[in-house]
């Protein structure tokens, strides 16, 4: 079986148990996720702006950006959210949900969008050729000036939300070599990167690096313990504080959720 295939089948499995549609709304860290992405892609979005979301899941982001008014196409490889995106955009005339892989959109031309959001599919590719491809087919179908937003994991917020409260070896074997750097296998389904590493896949690419932040900050970490809860007026608190300092270095491996946000030259 391929590689392509062997991820295929592993998202497939995954992705097929859970409720993806839920995620970004049901806890604290998901709701945060969610609102601290959506101020940045608006920052970077003009009206009659065409925007592209790769890997969509169940098109939380692309449904709310098409009741805004925008023209979206949403990629999905994953059929049981496909399905699902479909469903909930039926109402909208102006979201085109179609399936495929992050690693060939040929179905679109170069320079077709304003805005791309490849949001899913860098946590489950795990060679760095695919890696490098998903991130070339971005921004080949970004137009020259549009905004392309990437997210990614970091594997320190792995260690820290699967493995810190028990079997913290099994984590490190996971996720690093003997050398403490990364590792990034099929197995992992989910596969996280040190800053620099990921910042450093653009390196040689046509993009300006505008920032890296993080979208979720350690609430994931925090919402596992039994007793945490969060007023909805300290989460408004908490929103505030975070937006102005998820940019800042000191704190970015400390979120589970980041993004590269870069402009095509």
């Amino acid at each position: 079986m391929s590689r392509t295939s062997d991820r295929k089948e592993l998202l497939k499995d995954f992705y097929g148990g859970i409720d993806e549609d839920a995620r970004l709304c049901k806890s604290r860290h998901g709701q945060l996720e969610y609102m601290t992405t959506m101020e940045y892609i608006h920052r970077y979005l003009k009206a009659g702006d065409k925007v592209l979301e790769i890997g969509a899941g169940t098109g939380r982001y692309s449904v709310s950006l098409a009741n805004e008014g925008f023209e979206v196409t949403a990629v999905e490889l994953v059929e049981s959210n496909l399905e699902v995106l479909k469903k909930n955009s039926a109402h909208l005339k102006n979201i085109h949900a179609l399936q495929g892989d992050a690693l060939d959109l040929s179905q679109f031309a170069d320079n077709s969008f304003d805005v791309t959001l490849l949001f899913g599919p860098m946590y489950h590719l795990y060679d760095k050729t695919d890696q490098n491809k998903a991130i070339d087919e971005a921004i080949r179908v970004t137009k020259k000036g549009g905004v392309i937003l990437t997210a990614f994991l970091s594997v320190h917020a792995i260690m820290y939300v699967n493995y810190l409260s028990g079997n913290f070896e099994a984590g490190l074997k996971e996720n690093f070599d003997e050398d403490y750097k990364t590792r990034h296998f099929t197995q992992q389904l989910f596969t996280g990167f040190e800053i620099p590493e990921f910042e450093s896949l653009f390196a040689e690419k046509p993009v300006e690096h505008l920032l890296t932040c993080g979208t979720d900050s350690l609430l994931e970490l925090a919402e596992h313990g039994k007793d945490f809860k969060m007023s909805d007026h300290d989460f408004k608190l908490f929103y505030k504080y975070y937006l102005a300092n998820c940019e800042k270095r000191e704190l970015l491996g400390s979120a589970s959720h980041l993004l590269f946000v870069g402009k095509k030259r």
